[in-house]
């Protein structure tokens, strides 16, 4: 393998102290070095890179646009690398890790009432989390598993179907109190909101009640659900979000159904993780547990 041109740690320590604090004698002084062998790592980084990363104003340091750049990406790497070198200083052999990605309105309104009990139940599992908000390749991001929203489809994946999704409208008391919905159709005269990755939600929601309107695709939108709820909670319009994103707030009376009809969405929420991992023991114990919690919840909404 041909080497590598790379400064070293000391090398980026020096720079990255030297940046914070502008100066490289209290760089040397939090370092324990001299405010010599400070700027000598600082010059030897600049002579790889060969690009100054100071420059020097009297008796001040100013970082040049080029040290601006390289300041943010050291300053990745070293944090990348304490965070490691904490990981294996405290790693006891008996534990291992899972990588699980997940859409962020789902890990945080349905993925996370699970987990203790998985957590419990498995001592010699530690779970560490991503938020994806699109499908990707698992693999090329070193992920163990990940949890989709789709039709149950993906390839060299296997997939487990958890729950499906139905679609609620949902408004503040305050806004329903100050324009009563009779029909289904009143909601049209109100503000909608919606979901920008969902731009025909609210048309398929008149529609499945047999409604033509001209405003189901006007309205607000948001990239996330989170900001669309709290919109809708603090009275700017109606809501059409899956049930599970606002159960909390309906049950607090934060949120009240605008209307009781439900769209029911042909898309689900799915766990998926690349074939060949399905025999560990870690990926087949999380399978189990969230397969086996997913039932649970469609019973009880069953009875709902």
């Amino acid at each position: 393998m041909a080497s590598r041109n790379l400064p070293s740690t000391a090398a980026m320590q020096c720079f990255e102290a030297a940046a914070r604090h502008m100066s490289f004698t209290r760089a040397a002084d939090e370092l324990s070095l001299t405010q010599s062998a400070v700027s000598k790592q600082v010059a030897h980084l600049e002579s790889i890179l060969q690009h100054k990363l100071f420059r020097r104003v009297r008796r001040s340091l100013l970082l040049t646009p080029e040290g601006a750049i390289f300041l943010s990406d050291v300053r990745k790497v070293l944090a990348q690398l304490e965070m490691s070198t904490h990981t294996i200083m405290t790693y006891s052999g008996n534990s291992e890790v899972l990588k699980v990605a997940t859409l962020p309105s789902f890990g945080s309104r349905w993925l996370a009432d699970k987990l203790p009990a998985f957590l419990a139940a498995n001592p010699g599992i530690s779970l560490e989390f991503h938020d994806r908000v699109e499908d990707f390749d698992l693999e090329q991001q070193d992920i163990d598993i990940a949890l989709f929203y789709g039709h149950g489809s993906w390839p060299n994946l296997a997939c487990h179907k958890l729950v499906d999704e139905e679609m609620v409208a949902v408004a503040a008391p305050t806004l329903l109190a100050q324009h009563p919905v009779e029909a289904a159709n009143d909601l049209a005269q109100l503000p909608l909101l919606h979901l920008s990755t969902r731009p025909d939600a609210w048309h398929h929601w008149f529609a499945g009640q047999e409604i033509a309107t001209d405003r189901s695709y006007h309205g607000t939108r948001f990239e996330t659900f989170p900001m669309l709820v709290r919109t809708a909670m603090a009275g700017g319009g109606v809501a059409l979000v899956p049930r599970f994103v606002v159960d909390e707030e309906l049950a607090a009376n934060r949120l009240m159904l605008a209307w009781p009809h439900r769209l029911h969405s042909e898309s689900a929420y799915y766990l998926v993780y690349p074939e060949h991992l399905g025999e560990l023991a870690k990926v087949r114990r999380f399978v189990e547990h969230l397969t086996a919690s997913a039932a649970v919840t469609t019973a009880i909404e069953s009875r709902l």
